[in-house]
């Protein structure tokens, strides 16, 4: 497979993961194009090469900068913006963590932490089976939430000396 054909196949690949991340597929899409990029490229060059439009270049890229995916840089001599994506795969894999934690665990958290105050008769049966149900699920997330939390912490090296121990 020649390079453009890779490029090509590796930029669809990590659009369609990226909607499991729960981002859109053209906000992915830029994102590798930047991570295989040998130089930061202008927004001109990534409307250039994934063919989409300059509103929504900037939509996304803004969006991957306050990930903390992409960065900004200044060419020397240059007038236009530059962008470059973080290329440290640790990095990019605990800042994507971090955002969907913020995005989805942490608001699940607050409206089960309201939800665990339930009014009635605690010896109702819908009651108490509501209440159970809200207490496992508020203590799943808890554990997820610590779990999360010591990834984010982490050095990639604990993870993968702690990952390797799984398989001994």
């Amino acid at each position: 497979m020649n390079l453009t054909d890779a490029k090509a196949q590796f930029i669809q690949s990590w659009g369609i993961m990226g909607s499991q991340w729960g981002i859109n597929r053209t906000m992915a899409q830029i994102h590798a194009l930047l991570i295989i990029a040998a130089h930061p490229l202008t927004a001109e060059e990534i409307m250039e090469q994934l063919s989409i439009s300059r509103g929504n270049t900037n939509m996304n890229v803004r969006e991957l900068i306050d990930w903390g995916l992409l960065q900004k840089v200044i060419v020397p001599g240059e007038r236009k913006e530059f962008f470059t994506a973080e290329k440290d795969i640790w990095k990019v894999a605990t800042l994507i963590m971090y955002q969907r934690k913020k995005r989805e665990l942490d608001p699940m958290v607050k409206v089960l932490n309201q939800l665990s105050e339930v009014e009635g008769d605690k010896n109702d049966a819908d009651v108490k089976a509501f209440t159970e149900t809200i207490g496992n699920i508020k203590k799943f997330t808890g554990q997820a939430e610590k779990t999360l939390d010591t990834m984010i912490k982490a050095e990639e090296n604990w993870f993968w000396s702690s990952f390797l121990k799984l398989f001994k």
